[in-house]
């Protein structure tokens, strides 16, 4: 039994131009760091709530998807980008 396929997901943060972004510690060449995937659409997920500050039921309206997914991405999102923060670690926003 194979899994659902994954549904679209209407994203439409500057990151999407389909060339990914990296955002590291200052003074530490990048290939001396380990590095943290930030898929795009948990990143469009923290902008909408964090930044823009719609509820998580506009957030999936304007995404396309259900209150429930945008949880599961913004406490994703949340998660890695703390994690690079205080680890020290390259985020690296995957392209769409």
């Amino acid at each position: 039994m194979s899994p659902r396929p994954r549904k679209h997901r209407r994203c439409s943060c500057p990151f999407r131009e389909g060339e990914e972004a990296i955002f590291k510690p200052a003074g530490t060449p990048l290939a001396k760091l380990d590095r943290i995937i930030l898929p795009h659409d948990e990143l469009e997920s923290v902008l909408l709530c964090d930044l823009e500050g719609l509820t998580q039921e506009e957030t999936g309206k304007k995404m396309g998807v259900s209150r429930g997914t945008v949880q599961r991405l913004v406490t994703s999102g949340r998660s890695r980008i703390a994690a690079a923060l205080a680890q020290g670690k390259a985020l690296v926003i995957e392209p769409s």
